[in-house]
């Protein structure tokens, strides 16, 4: 062990393992992995290492896929057998939703380059798993990329390939403390003496909530308790010549594969166990917990349904082993803000299936400053400081594990954690009937039902379809009033705040009293944020953007500070109100005694109004394709407003909306949004973004590799909007776009635009397919239908609404 190393990875367990890999993998050998006790010692050696690319999130599908590839390179680079066994896989449904979802997952996976899936009948599935019950199956899923590995051969490997590069591996020495010195590297102090790294990985596994605590993080992770069984040698099993392919019953809650001559049965059980909940003991290893078949009881009974020979089968071993978890069941990846050197690859809960990604995309963040793909699915900046409350852990990481083979709705709004974080409007918007969905801690509405109203699960249109139709077409004709709490809001001030904002962002800055689209760009030209600056006029400046992603733009902004500015998140203390729709001035006029006029508050103008009893910052903008306003009240205020807007604009008509009503609004004026048009993966010509860059304006982040697009061959996809002759469902995203038979794109996002009565979406489409009039089609739920390529803004494509 040497006193300085630039990286020290904390824990072997497969992810730590894959980390030390990829780092050395891209040109870092100066890096060691510290582990208390030996190579697995945790969750890694009692794993079943199973592995498929399927996953409902496709950027997390996309990692898996890379995971699976990378096995038998890394088994070749280190000589370490891993014991692949390459069964192929089924996803078995049993219920017509499923079998519809899982048709429907099909199409998501072509989309994004996994090809290498089919759907299959009951007698295929019977043929491929002799020992399997079909009764009541309507149909499966078959990957050929499926299969299971030795778990501790494949640690090994990671750690030998990454050793012959030259890592470090140095076993049986827990670290106690980190302490940064004022240069930001870190002095790891461990049972054998002190390291000093530059860079520290915490891939702690079950005691990653100590290693965060010990330099006060307090991370959003728990483990739980998961049981799988070994049993003895079946005779079916041992009588065949082809090895068993992974099976996953969806509505058994159950996951087998083929173990020597027997089976091996995993349960993710509707009643879950968590276990240390502020993390596994320092001396807890190579032990397994006991086993409570008593928990599982209705699950094991299903699955001797299932696979009938299980009840003469003798069970050969328990195996009940803690896993960690995040709320979201997705693992935890980057750097944090405030703790310059100090990465996290942790909330790994399926290692061996996402430990390839997890570490690949860490090691091109740290080396590269940011990852090939949209990692945001995996970033720590997910996540804020709500999420660390005990409670929300625990009901979170539960409902995640209860849900695991449960199908979730687009529809759906779970209940864990919830409700957090509420606007002091929310009781009376309940009262008026406002269903609530969440973003990031927060309550936000949805739309406004009558008395008694429930939404029904669905992957198609909802019964509350008319109802947002009504709102839609309410605002069109009059005034709609949307409570924009969800909206995050950084104040920018200082001497230096113009200057800093102007290299920050690819436009041209705002004059005083106005407002500008302003998009940032990374350092490679990539998409950070679709973001509106607000000049007030004050030497005060407003970034406005997504309230999901405030932790992920401070860390940026902190990123790239410099003196003289100060940047402030008031997402919380600075809330409000808009006004959308052709009567939104007279209403305004109404309850404020300063000139509203078209003259005086131009589109996208910005000033500070007296509305009602509250001194607001008000900004002429719009979302929805209308006339509108922002309009800007203290938290405190936020009740107070909503009233006096309401009872201002009874006469007008006015009615308050919720965001299902705003994205089919905006998909009618073709407006992308973050996480569907806008990611961190794209760029600003595929995206269009490019219309906003000044390039005469001086450097910028970012501007040098958008200038080498901007002159490059075109990009091998652009946004388009699509009508598509949709019978009963929309599209959501990431469904295939073909053309003449072969795959020309995906879908961004979709949905039904209520006011022009077409189903809409926004898609990438390769440029031959992106011409208006394109005949092309999309697969919706599994069912193909014809689409055209139309122009932007099906709704008023001039845009003399918002500028009335």
């Amino acid at each position: 062990m040497k006193s300085q190393y630039r990286v020290v990875v904390i824990g072997g367990g497969v992810v730590g393992a894959s980390v030390l890999y990829h780092l050395t993998k891209y040109g870092w050998s100066d890096v060691a992995l510290v582990e208390r006790s030996v190579l697995t010692a945790g969750s890694s050696w009692h794993a079943a290492g199973g592995f498929h690319a399927l996953n409902a999130n496709p950027n997390m599908a996309i990692l898996q896929a890379y995971t699976i590839d990378l096995l038998k390179d890394v088994e070749a680079e280190s000589g370490q057998s891993i014991g692949m066994h390459m069964t192929g896989g089924i996803h078995v449904a049993s219920a017509p939703e499923r079998w519809e979802w899982l048709q429907s997952s099909y199409r998501r996976f072509q989309a994004i380059g996994i090809d290498d899936v089919r759907l299959v009948t009951p007698e295929e599935i019977k043929a491929r798993c002799p020992i399997i019950n079909v009764e009541g199956v309507l149909g499966g899923m078959w990957a050929d990329r499926e299969g299971y590995v030795d778990t501790t051969g494949t640690v090994w490997a990671y750690a030998g390939a990454a050793k012959k590069r030259g890592a470090t591996v140095i076993e049986h020495n827990r670290v106690l403390e980190l302490k940064q010195r004022p240069d930001s590297s870190w002095d790891v102090v461990t049972e054998a003496g002190t390291i000093n790294a530059e860079h520290v990985v915490n891939a702690g596994g079950l005691w990653a909530k100590q290693v965060g605590r010990m330099v006060g993080l307090d991370l959003p992770l728990s483990p739980l308790e998961h049981h799988y069984l070994l049993t003895e040698t079946i005779p079916e099993i041992a009588a065949s010549t082809t090895e068993l392919p992974m099976v996953v019953d969806l509505e058994g809650f159950t996951y087998m594969r083929q173990d020597q001559k027997g089976m091996l049965v995993g349960i993710y059980e509707t009643h879950p166990q968590h276990w240390s909940i502020d993390g596994a003991p320092w001396d807890y290893g190579v032990e397994l917990l006991q086993e409570n078949i008593d928990r599982i009881a209705d699950e094991l009974e299903l699955v001797h349904r299932r696979y009938p020979v299980l009840q003469t089968a003798g069970v050969r071993k328990w195996v009940n082993g803690a896993f960690t978890f995040s709320p979201d069941g997705n693992p935890l990846v980057g750097p944090i803000a405030d703790k310059r050197g100090y990465w996290l690859a942790c909330g790994v809960m399926a290692g061996f299936l996402q430990g390839g990604g997890v570490g690949k995309s860490l090691a091109e963040l740290m080396i590269h400053g940011e990852a090939e793909a949209d990692v945001y699915g995996l970033d720590i900046a997910r996540y804020g400081a709500y999420a660390s409350n005990r409670e929300f852990i625990k009901q979170t990481t539960g409902e995640f594990y209860a849900r695991r083979f449960v199908m979730t709705y687009p529809n759906e709004q779970l209940p864990a954690g919830r409700p957090l974080k509420m606007t002091p409007a929310y009781d009376a918007m309940t009262a008026a009937g406002c269903h609530w969905g969440n973003s990031w801690g927060l309550e936000v509405p949805l739309y406004f039902a009558p008395p008694g109203f429930e939404e029904k699960p669905t992957l198609k249109r909802s019964n509350a379809f008319d109802i947002v139709g009504a709102e839609c077409r309410m605002l069109r004709a009059g005034v709609g009033l949307l409570d924009i709490a969800s909206f995050s809001r950084y104040e920018v001030t200082g001497p230096e705040a113009e200057r800093w904002l102007d290299w920050m962002t690819v436009a041209r800055l705002p004059k005083p009293g106005r407002a500008k689209l302003a998009p940032m760009l990374s350092e490679t030209g990539k998409l950070k944020g679709d973001l509106t600056i607000i000049n007030w006029g004050d030497g005060t400046f407003w970034i406005e953007g997504s309230y999901y992603l405030r932790q992920w733009h401070m860390r940026w902004f902190a990123d790239h500070a410099r003196d003289g500015v100060s940047v402030r998140d008031i997402s919380d203390d600075v809330i409000g109100f808009s006004l959308s729709g052709p009567k939104s001035r007279e209403l305004l006029a109404r309850v404020t005694h300063q000139d509203v006029s078209n003259a005086a508050l131009p589109f996208m103008g910005a000033t500070a109004l007296d509305v009602g009893l509250v001194r607001a910052k008000v900004a002429r903008l719009s979302v929805t394709g209308e006339l509108g306003y922002e309009i800007n009240c203290r938290a405190l205020e936020h009740a107070g407003l909503r009233r006096t807007l309401l009872e201002a604009g009874r006469e007008l008509g006015v009615r308050e909306y919720g965001y299902n009503a705003l994205l089919s609004l905006r998909l009618e004026k073709s407006f992308g949004i973050w996480s569907a048009e806008f990611t961190q993966a794209y760029t600003p010509r595929m995206t269009g973004i490019d219309r906003w860059i000044a390039w005469d304006k001086g450097e910028f982040i970012g501007r040098k590799a958008a200038l080498v697009e901007s002159k490059g061959p075109p990009p091998d996809r652009q946004l388009v909007t699509l009508e598509i002759d949709a019978v009963d469902a929309d599209a959501t995203g990431y469904e295939p776009v073909w053309r003449s038979g072969t795959m020309a794109g995906f879908v961004t996002s979709g949905g039904y635009g209520h006011t022009v009565g077409k189903s809409l979406a926004m898609a990438l489409v390769a440029p031959e397919a992106g011409e208006v009039g394109s005949e092309l089609s999309v697969h919706i739920v599994g069912a193909e239908r014809k689409a055209r390529v139309i122009a932007p803004s099906p709704y008023d494509p001039l845009g003399k609404a918002m500028r009335a």
